[in-house]
Protein backbone atom coordinates (compact mmCIF):
# COMPACT_ATOMS: atom_id res chain seq x y z
CA UNK A 1 0.00 0.00 0.00
CA UNK A 2 1.37 2.98 -0.87
CA UNK A 3 0.53 6.53 -1.19
CA UNK A 4 0.87 10.14 0.28
CA UNK A 5 0.81 11.60 3.14
CA UNK A 6 -1.36 15.18 3.92
CA UNK A 7 0.81 17.37 5.59
CA UNK A 8 -1.51 19.48 7.09
CA UNK A 9 -0.58 19.51 10.83
CA UNK A 10 -2.73 17.04 12.41
CA UNK A 11 -1.58 17.46 15.97
CA UNK A 12 1.21 14.95 17.78
CA UNK A 13 -1.19 11.10 18.54
CA UNK A 14 -1.55 10.16 21.83
CA UNK A 15 0.32 6.90 22.34
CA UNK A 16 -0.60 4.63 25.23
CA UNK A 17 -2.99 7.02 26.66
CA UNK A 18 -0.12 9.94 26.97
CA UNK A 19 0.67 12.93 24.40
CA UNK A 20 4.14 12.46 23.06
CA UNK A 21 6.91 15.27 22.39
CA UNK A 22 7.62 15.25 18.99
CA UNK A 23 11.17 12.70 18.58
CA UNK A 24 14.03 12.92 15.81
CA UNK A 25 16.29 10.12 15.92
CA UNK A 26 19.57 10.62 13.66
CA UNK A 27 21.84 7.74 12.80
CA UNK A 28 25.19 8.38 11.63
CA UNK A 29 28.39 6.05 10.98
CA UNK A 30 30.93 5.13 8.62
CA UNK A 31 29.50 4.01 5.24
CA UNK A 32 29.15 0.68 5.10
CA UNK A 33 28.32 -0.13 8.61
CA UNK A 34 24.63 -0.72 8.30
CA UNK A 35 22.96 2.54 9.37
CA UNK A 36 20.43 2.40 6.92
CA UNK A 37 19.06 -0.96 7.76
CA UNK A 38 19.38 0.37 11.16
CA UNK A 39 17.47 3.82 10.65
CA UNK A 40 14.87 1.57 8.78
CA UNK A 41 14.35 -0.97 11.31
CA UNK A 42 13.93 1.55 13.85
CA UNK A 43 11.15 3.05 12.17
CA UNK A 44 9.51 0.21 11.60
CA UNK A 45 9.64 -0.18 15.39
CA UNK A 46 8.25 3.27 15.87
CA UNK A 47 5.68 2.52 13.54
CA UNK A 48 4.20 -0.52 14.85
CA UNK A 49 3.98 1.06 18.39
CA UNK A 50 1.18 3.33 17.36
CA UNK A 51 3.75 6.37 16.28
CA UNK A 52 3.04 8.46 13.11
CA UNK A 53 6.77 8.03 11.88
CA UNK A 54 8.79 9.66 9.24
CA UNK A 55 11.84 7.82 8.05
CA UNK A 56 14.21 10.40 5.83
CA UNK A 57 17.32 9.94 4.22
CA UNK A 58 19.88 13.07 3.90
CA UNK A 59 22.55 10.53 2.25
CA UNK A 60 22.56 12.22 -1.49
CA UNK A 61 23.07 8.25 -2.45
CA UNK A 62 19.73 7.04 -0.96
CA UNK A 63 18.89 3.52 -0.26
CA UNK A 64 15.87 3.37 1.60
CA UNK A 65 14.05 2.35 -0.78
CA UNK A 66 16.25 -0.22 -1.58
CA UNK A 67 15.98 -1.60 2.48
CA UNK A 68 11.97 -1.64 2.60
CA UNK A 69 12.28 -3.01 -1.42
CA UNK A 70 9.58 -0.41 -2.06
CA UNK A 71 9.98 2.49 -4.19
CA UNK A 72 9.75 6.45 -2.03
CA UNK A 73 9.11 9.44 -3.62
CA UNK A 74 10.36 12.63 -2.55
CA UNK A 75 7.06 13.52 -0.62
CA UNK A 76 6.04 11.17 2.33
CA UNK A 77 5.02 8.29 0.30
CA UNK A 78 2.62 5.44 2.77
CA UNK A 79 5.28 2.18 3.33
CA UNK A 80 3.22 0.50 6.51
CA UNK A 81 0.44 1.42 8.76
CA UNK A 82 1.65 4.86 10.50
CA UNK A 83 4.70 4.41 8.39
CA UNK A 84 6.08 7.66 5.67
CA UNK A 85 8.89 7.09 3.62
CA UNK A 86 10.86 10.09 2.19
CA UNK A 87 14.09 10.51 -0.06
CA UNK A 88 14.41 14.04 -0.97
CA UNK A 89 15.20 15.36 -4.16
CA UNK A 90 18.16 17.54 -3.58
CA UNK A 91 18.36 19.14 -7.02
CA UNK A 92 14.17 20.39 -6.14
CA UNK A 93 15.32 21.29 -2.80
CA UNK A 94 18.27 24.13 -3.92
CA UNK A 95 15.85 25.14 -6.64
CA UNK A 96 13.59 26.29 -4.09
CA UNK A 97 15.59 27.59 -1.33
CA UNK A 98 19.21 28.74 -3.07
CA UNK A 99 17.71 29.55 -6.44
CA UNK A 100 18.10 33.59 -6.53
CA UNK A 101 21.58 33.38 -4.94
CA UNK A 102 22.81 30.57 -7.78
CA UNK A 103 21.24 32.58 -10.14
CA UNK A 104 23.69 35.42 -9.09
CA UNK A 105 26.56 33.42 -8.84
CA UNK A 106 26.64 31.70 -12.17
CA UNK A 107 26.33 35.56 -13.63
CA UNK A 108 29.13 36.27 -11.35
CA UNK A 109 31.18 33.86 -12.62
CA UNK A 110 30.15 33.97 -16.18
CA UNK A 111 31.54 37.85 -16.28
CA UNK A 112 35.13 36.40 -15.25
CA UNK A 113 34.93 34.01 -18.56
CA UNK A 114 34.06 30.47 -16.27
CA UNK A 115 31.94 28.59 -18.51
CA UNK A 116 28.16 28.17 -18.06
CA UNK A 117 28.57 24.15 -17.02
CA UNK A 118 31.85 25.02 -14.19
CA UNK A 119 29.72 28.35 -13.31
CA UNK A 120 26.66 26.34 -12.34
CA UNK A 121 28.47 23.59 -10.35
CA UNK A 122 30.31 25.92 -8.39
CA UNK A 123 27.42 27.96 -7.48
CA UNK A 124 26.01 24.92 -5.14
CA UNK A 125 28.45 24.67 -2.11
CA UNK A 126 29.43 21.22 -0.47
CA UNK A 127 27.01 19.80 1.41
CA UNK A 128 24.03 22.14 -0.14
CA UNK A 129 22.04 18.70 -0.68
CA UNK A 130 22.06 17.64 2.68
CA UNK A 131 22.02 20.54 4.27
CA UNK A 132 18.59 21.23 2.68
CA UNK A 133 17.31 17.56 3.33
CA UNK A 134 17.69 18.90 6.79
CA UNK A 135 15.65 21.75 7.02
CA UNK A 136 12.69 19.70 6.25
CA UNK A 137 12.74 18.43 9.94
CA UNK A 138 12.03 22.13 11.25
CA UNK A 139 9.57 22.43 8.96
CA UNK A 140 7.64 18.75 9.21
CA UNK A 141 8.54 19.69 13.26
CA UNK A 142 6.34 23.58 13.02
CA UNK A 143 3.75 21.54 11.40
CA UNK A 144 3.38 18.58 14.02
CA UNK A 145 3.21 16.08 10.92
CA UNK A 146 4.72 13.19 12.83
CA UNK A 147 5.23 11.82 16.44
CA UNK A 148 8.98 10.51 15.54
CA UNK A 149 11.35 11.19 12.67
CA UNK A 150 13.90 9.42 12.22
CA UNK A 151 16.47 10.39 9.95
CA UNK A 152 19.20 8.05 7.75
CA UNK A 153 22.17 10.51 7.67
CA UNK A 154 25.44 11.12 5.28
CA UNK A 155 28.28 8.80 6.50
CA UNK A 156 29.95 10.41 9.03
CA UNK A 157 32.64 12.66 7.46
CA UNK A 158 29.63 14.40 5.98
CA UNK A 159 27.14 14.63 9.02
CA UNK A 160 30.01 16.66 10.85
CA UNK A 161 30.03 19.08 8.04
CA UNK A 162 26.47 19.37 7.74
CA UNK A 163 26.17 19.85 11.51
CA UNK A 164 29.03 22.57 11.60
CA UNK A 165 27.17 24.21 9.06
CA UNK A 166 24.81 26.55 11.31
CA UNK A 167 28.16 27.52 13.27
CA UNK A 168 30.13 28.35 9.91
CA UNK A 169 26.99 30.89 8.38
CA UNK A 170 26.67 32.04 11.94
CA UNK A 171 30.30 33.23 11.84
CA UNK A 172 29.15 34.94 8.64
CA UNK A 173 26.25 36.53 9.28
CA UNK A 174 27.26 37.76 12.68
CA UNK A 175 31.03 39.27 11.40
CA UNK A 176 30.04 40.19 7.59
CA UNK A 177 26.91 39.54 6.49
CA UNK A 178 25.07 43.48 7.51
CA UNK A 179 28.68 45.55 6.41
CA UNK A 180 28.77 43.88 3.53
CA UNK A 181 25.56 44.65 2.52
CA UNK A 182 25.22 48.22 3.57
CA UNK A 183 28.69 48.78 1.51
CA UNK A 184 27.21 47.13 -1.44
CA UNK A 185 24.00 49.10 -1.10
CA UNK A 186 26.24 51.99 -1.11
CA UNK A 187 28.21 51.82 -3.81
CA UNK A 188 25.31 49.90 -6.52
CA UNK A 189 25.03 53.08 -7.83
CA UNK A 190 28.62 53.77 -8.89
CA UNK A 191 28.96 49.87 -10.25
CA UNK A 192 29.51 50.89 -14.01
CA UNK A 193 32.26 52.92 -13.27
CA UNK A 194 33.90 51.02 -10.60
CA UNK A 195 32.61 47.26 -11.09
CA UNK A 196 33.42 44.78 -14.05
CA UNK A 197 31.73 42.31 -12.17
CA UNK A 198 28.03 42.29 -11.40
CA UNK A 199 26.92 43.34 -7.67
CA UNK A 200 24.33 41.14 -5.48
CA UNK A 201 20.81 42.40 -5.14
CA UNK A 202 18.60 43.11 -2.24
CA UNK A 203 16.54 39.67 -2.97
CA UNK A 204 19.99 38.09 -2.76
CA UNK A 205 20.37 39.36 0.54
CA UNK A 206 17.02 38.14 1.22
CA UNK A 207 17.58 34.98 0.68
CA UNK A 208 20.54 34.48 2.37
CA UNK A 209 19.23 36.08 5.66
CA UNK A 210 15.44 33.81 5.34
CA UNK A 211 18.05 30.47 4.88
CA UNK A 212 20.50 31.58 7.71
CA UNK A 213 17.20 31.98 10.17
CA UNK A 214 15.70 28.91 8.83
CA UNK A 215 19.31 27.05 9.54
CA UNK A 216 19.48 28.52 12.91
CA UNK A 217 15.45 27.50 14.07
CA UNK A 218 16.56 23.89 12.76
CA UNK A 219 20.16 24.02 14.91
CA UNK A 220 17.82 24.88 17.69
CA UNK A 221 15.60 21.67 17.27
CA UNK A 222 18.71 19.11 16.61
CA UNK A 223 20.55 20.87 19.62
CA UNK A 224 17.95 19.68 22.07
CA UNK A 225 18.36 16.71 23.31
CA UNK A 226 14.27 16.77 24.64
CA UNK A 227 13.82 16.34 21.07
CA UNK A 228 16.76 15.10 18.76
CA UNK A 229 19.02 12.42 19.50
CA UNK A 230 21.69 11.06 17.62
CA UNK A 231 22.79 7.13 17.49
CA UNK A 232 26.23 5.96 16.36
CA UNK A 233 26.26 2.59 14.16
CA UNK A 234 29.63 1.17 14.07
CA UNK A 235 30.55 -2.35 13.15
CA UNK A 236 33.53 -4.13 15.77
CA UNK A 237 36.45 -3.29 13.30
CA UNK A 238 39.70 -1.36 14.28
CA UNK A 239 39.28 1.66 11.44
CA UNK A 240 35.74 1.81 12.13
CA UNK A 241 36.09 2.16 15.79
CA UNK A 242 38.01 5.38 15.54
CA UNK A 243 36.20 6.90 13.38
CA UNK A 244 33.59 6.88 15.62
CA UNK A 245 35.52 7.41 18.69
CA UNK A 246 36.26 11.18 16.35
CA UNK A 247 32.50 11.35 15.42
CA UNK A 248 31.72 11.32 19.05
CA UNK A 249 33.96 13.70 20.43
CA UNK A 250 33.21 16.07 17.79
CA UNK A 251 29.52 16.20 18.14
CA UNK A 252 29.82 16.85 21.78
CA UNK A 253 32.35 19.70 20.71
CA UNK A 254 29.38 21.30 18.89
CA UNK A 255 26.34 20.65 21.77
CA UNK A 256 24.72 17.84 20.08
CA UNK A 257 23.75 14.74 22.32
CA UNK A 258 24.61 11.05 20.97
CA UNK A 259 22.54 9.01 23.37
CA UNK A 260 23.52 5.30 22.17
CA UNK A 261 25.96 3.01 20.23
CA UNK A 262 24.99 0.51 17.77
CA UNK A 263 27.49 -2.69 17.33
CA UNK A 264 26.24 -4.37 13.73
CA UNK A 265 26.95 -7.08 12.15
CA UNK A 266 28.40 -9.01 14.85
CA UNK A 267 29.07 -12.77 14.27
CA UNK A 268 26.61 -15.11 16.74
CA UNK A 269 27.31 -17.38 18.98
CA UNK A 270 25.87 -20.31 16.42
CA UNK A 271 28.57 -19.86 13.73
CA UNK A 272 30.62 -22.00 14.42
CA UNK A 273 32.81 -22.54 11.04
CA UNK A 274 36.82 -22.71 12.05
CA UNK A 275 37.21 -20.22 8.88
CA UNK A 276 35.44 -17.42 10.87
CA UNK A 277 37.45 -18.16 14.38
CA UNK A 278 39.58 -15.47 13.76
CA UNK A 279 36.82 -12.62 12.65
CA UNK A 280 34.89 -13.99 16.13
CA UNK A 281 38.24 -13.39 18.11
CA UNK A 282 38.76 -10.11 16.18
CA UNK A 283 35.12 -9.13 17.24
CA UNK A 284 35.09 -10.16 20.59
CA UNK A 285 38.72 -7.96 21.54
CA UNK A 286 36.83 -5.22 19.28
CA UNK A 287 33.80 -4.98 21.12
CA UNK A 288 35.35 -5.40 25.20
CA UNK A 289 37.02 -1.69 23.24
CA UNK A 290 33.51 -0.58 22.39
CA UNK A 291 32.40 -1.20 26.24
CA UNK A 292 35.16 0.59 27.08
CA UNK A 293 35.46 3.59 25.13
CA UNK A 294 31.42 3.85 25.03
CA UNK A 295 30.63 2.98 28.88
CA UNK A 296 28.71 5.92 29.65
CA UNK A 297 26.57 5.35 26.60
CA UNK A 298 23.91 2.25 26.14
CA UNK A 299 25.47 -0.16 24.02
CA UNK A 300 23.42 -2.12 21.59
CA UNK A 301 24.40 -5.35 19.29
CA UNK A 302 22.97 -6.54 16.32
CA UNK A 303 23.79 -9.63 14.85
CA UNK A 304 25.18 -10.04 11.27
CA UNK A 305 22.55 -12.29 9.77
CA UNK A 306 22.24 -15.29 7.35
CA UNK A 307 20.74 -12.63 3.95
CA UNK A 308 20.48 -9.43 3.33
CA UNK A 309 18.26 -7.10 5.78
CA UNK A 310 15.94 -5.79 2.78
CA UNK A 311 12.11 -5.75 3.02
CA UNK A 312 9.62 -5.60 5.96
CA UNK A 313 9.69 -8.89 7.83
CA UNK A 314 13.34 -8.68 7.49
CA UNK A 315 13.40 -5.18 9.57
CA UNK A 316 11.35 -6.20 11.66
CA UNK A 317 13.59 -9.02 12.65
CA UNK A 318 16.08 -6.81 13.33
CA UNK A 319 14.70 -4.08 15.25
CA UNK A 320 12.92 -6.96 17.69
CA UNK A 321 16.71 -8.33 18.20
CA UNK A 322 17.75 -4.66 18.28
CA UNK A 323 15.12 -3.51 21.08
CA UNK A 324 13.56 -6.20 22.45
CA UNK A 325 10.66 -4.81 24.35
CA UNK A 326 12.41 -1.06 24.71
CA UNK A 327 10.98 1.70 23.01
CA UNK A 328 13.09 3.34 20.62
CA UNK A 329 11.86 6.96 21.08
CA UNK A 330 12.68 6.72 24.66
CA UNK A 331 16.11 9.10 25.53
CA UNK A 332 18.50 6.34 26.32
CA UNK A 333 20.99 8.69 27.95
CA UNK A 334 21.32 11.84 29.15
CA UNK A 335 24.22 13.34 28.22
CA UNK A 336 25.19 17.04 28.80
CA UNK A 337 27.66 17.53 26.07
CA UNK A 338 28.12 21.76 27.26
CA UNK A 339 27.43 23.51 30.44
CA UNK A 340 28.39 26.38 32.60
CA UNK A 341 27.84 26.09 36.50
CA UNK A 342 28.84 28.81 39.26
CA UNK A 343 31.49 28.13 41.45
CA UNK A 344 31.66 30.88 44.07
CA UNK A 345 32.23 33.98 42.50
CA UNK A 346 33.53 32.55 39.04
CA UNK A 347 31.77 30.51 36.58
CA UNK A 348 33.27 27.33 34.86
CA UNK A 349 32.05 25.92 31.41
CA UNK A 350 32.32 22.70 30.72
CA UNK A 351 32.28 21.07 27.82
CA UNK A 352 32.71 16.87 27.84
CA UNK A 353 35.48 16.16 25.04
CA UNK A 354 35.75 12.39 25.27
CA UNK A 355 38.97 10.64 23.73
CA UNK A 356 40.68 14.18 23.59
CA UNK A 357 44.25 14.91 24.81
CA UNK A 358 45.62 17.84 26.52
CA UNK A 359 47.79 18.55 23.41
CA UNK A 360 44.80 18.72 20.96
CA UNK A 361 42.88 21.47 22.45
CA UNK A 362 43.88 24.96 21.24
CA UNK A 363 41.70 27.70 23.01
CA UNK A 364 41.49 31.52 22.40
CA UNK A 365 39.19 34.24 23.08
CA UNK A 366 38.12 37.20 20.60
CA UNK A 367 35.35 39.65 21.66
CA UNK A 368 32.37 37.99 22.84
CA UNK A 369 33.46 34.31 20.96
CA UNK A 370 35.22 31.43 22.42
CA UNK A 371 37.65 29.96 19.67
CA UNK A 372 37.65 26.25 20.39
CA UNK A 373 39.92 23.84 17.92
CA UNK A 374 39.94 20.18 18.35
CA UNK A 375 42.18 18.56 16.11
CA UNK A 376 41.24 19.28 12.98
CA UNK A 377 37.70 20.52 13.76
CA UNK A 378 37.26 23.88 15.07
CA UNK A 379 34.49 26.35 16.96
CA UNK A 380 33.56 29.28 17.11
CA UNK A 381 31.68 29.42 20.62
CA UNK A 382 29.52 32.64 21.23
CA UNK A 383 29.66 33.15 24.81
CA UNK A 384 26.42 34.08 26.51
CA UNK A 385 26.16 37.67 28.68
CA UNK A 386 27.09 36.38 31.92
CA UNK A 387 30.20 35.02 30.45
CA UNK A 388 30.60 37.39 27.58
CA UNK A 389 31.59 40.23 30.42
CA UNK A 390 34.04 37.88 32.46
CA UNK A 391 37.18 36.66 31.38
CA UNK A 392 38.85 33.27 31.08
CA UNK A 393 41.65 32.89 33.86
CA UNK A 394 42.26 29.22 33.35
CA UNK A 395 41.49 26.67 31.23
CA UNK A 396 42.31 22.99 31.50
CA UNK A 397 41.58 19.23 30.34
CA UNK A 398 40.38 17.45 33.33
CA UNK A 399 39.86 13.67 32.22
CA UNK A 400 37.26 14.10 29.65
CA UNK A 401 36.00 17.19 30.33
CA UNK A 402 37.41 20.92 29.02
CA UNK A 403 37.39 23.37 31.89
CA UNK A 404 37.47 27.17 31.64
CA UNK A 405 37.28 29.61 34.22
CA UNK A 406 35.78 32.41 33.88
CA UNK A 407 36.02 35.46 36.65
CA UNK A 408 35.23 39.13 36.88
CA UNK A 409 37.46 41.65 34.45
CA UNK A 410 40.53 43.11 36.44
CA UNK A 411 40.59 46.43 37.39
Amino acid sequence: MKGRHNLAGEGRKAVKGSVIAMRVLLYTGKGGVGKTSVSAATALWCAERGYRTLVMSTDPAHSLADSFAQPIGSEPTLLANNLWGLEIDPFREIEENWATVKDYLVTLFASQGVSDIVAEELSILPGMDELFSLLKIRQFYERNAYDVIVVDCAPTGATLRLLHFPEMIGWYMRRLFHVERKVVSAIRRFRDELFSVPLPGEEVYDTVERLYKRISEMKAVLADPEVTSIRLVLNPEKMVIEETRRAYTYLNLFGFVCDAVIANKVLPDEVTDRYFERWKASQRRYLEEVEASFGDLPIFRVRLYEQEVVGVEALRRMAADLYGDRDPTERLAKGEPLRIRKRGDDYLLELHLPFTQKGEVHLRRKGDELILRVGAIKRHLVLPHILAKREVKEARMDGEWLRVRFAEKSR
